[in-house]
């Protein structure tokens, strides 16, 4: 018990000097506070947060997450390909490509994907 306890107390020792040092040696200063500030979007950090959000950036922004979830659902049929029956694979593939084109449809339909006007 007694070398476990030895042990716990110079790993925490250790620990907390490297933190230490860490902290003592970094680049870090009062003087760039403005570069540890957020910046997203082109919103100014230091102004109002109850600006009007873009609602033609969520929908870009959506319409991105659901063509990258595509390609991560997609990668997996290019591995089965070996192990499955070609008829099921194609069928699986054209069906998921199909409902992602008809929601691109329905998005270029409702106008979404008009950046200018």
């Amino acid at each position: 018990m007694l070398i476990l306890t030895s042990l716990s107390l110079l790993l925490i020792t250790i620990c907390v000097i490297v933190m230490g040092l860490a902290s003592l040696l970094s680049k870090k200063s009062l003087i760039d506070r403005e570069k540890s500030t957020p910046f997203e979007c082109g919103f100014d950090p230091k102004s109002s947060s109850r600006l009007p959000f873009s609602l033609r950036f969520f929908l870009i922004a959506v319409i991105f997450l659901i063509f990258d979830v595509e390609i991560a659902l997609l990668l997996p049929l290019i591995i089965l390909f070996p192990t499955s029956h070609p008829t099921v694979w194609g069928g699986v593939g054209i069906f998921f490509l199909i409902i992602l084109l008809l929601g691109l449809y329905h998005e270029w339909y409702q106008g979404a994907l008009n950046w200018a006007n």
